[in-house]
This record gives C-alpha cells, structure tokens and sequence, in this order.
C-alpha cells in the first residue's frame, strides 16, 4: 500500500501527480524544478541558484515524508544544458554528500523553461 505525500514547504505538483509516494520502505518523489513555493514562481535564473532551490523543495518532500537527503539511493537528474553540468554538480554535491546512485541527462526543455529538475528514491 502506497502513501502521498504533501508539504507545503515545496512548490504544488504542477499536473496531476504527487509530490512524492511512499511504498514499502522507500520514498519516490516527483522530479522538482526551481520553483519557490513561497511564490508559486521560477525566481532564480543562474543554474546554481536553481539547482539550489530544487535541492530546498526536495529536502521538503522528504522530511515531510520521514526521510532527508542522506538517505538517497538514487538521483535522476535532467539539465536543459550539459555545459551547466560542472556548476550543477558543485551544488548538489553540497546537498547529496552521501553520493548516491545518479543518472543525468539533457533533455530539450523542462516544465516552465527551468534549468533543471531532479527526482529522489530515497530510504525512510
């Protein structure tokens, strides 16, 4: 049996989707883009200040859910340029210090033309 999980500490699922479920012992959030939930807006534009808030938003959705970024197993990660990949990956090193299990990848465009979106499988 499945459990959602929502905080308003992390910007509203912007389709029709959860933030994040927990199943078992683990917890699969949605991929998080920029979004500052204060604001429901897109307010940084560099890559390190976005990937910065994604990092927020998803530290959100875990602790509402029991868990934090310590306890990743896994990380997908999509940038809208690989030539931010040296920037993004000094911030989230700051936030994933337990090197979790990673894929990254360019993809074309993300939802509201952010920079880059993350998603988490993490252990409670």
């Amino acid at each position: 049996m499945s459990e959602k999980v929502y905080t308003k500490n992390a910007p509203d699922a912007i389709g029709p989707y959860s933030q994040a479920v927990k199943t078992g012992s683990l917890v699969f959030t949605s991929g998080q883009i920029a979004i500052d939930p204060a604001s429901g807006n897109v307010e940084a534009s560099s890559i390190e200040d976005q990937t910065e808030q994604v990092c927020k938003n998803l530290s959100a959705v875990l602790a509402e859910a029991g868990t934090s970024l310590d306890k990743a197993v896994k990380t997908v990660c999509f940038l809208a340029d690989m030539g931010d990949f040296a920037a993004f990956n000094e911030v989230y090193g700051k936030y994933f210090t337990s090197k979790p299990a990673r894929s990254c990848v360019a993809v074309k465009t993300l939802p509201k033309n952010v920079l880059v979106e993350v998603e988490v499988i993490a252990e409670l």
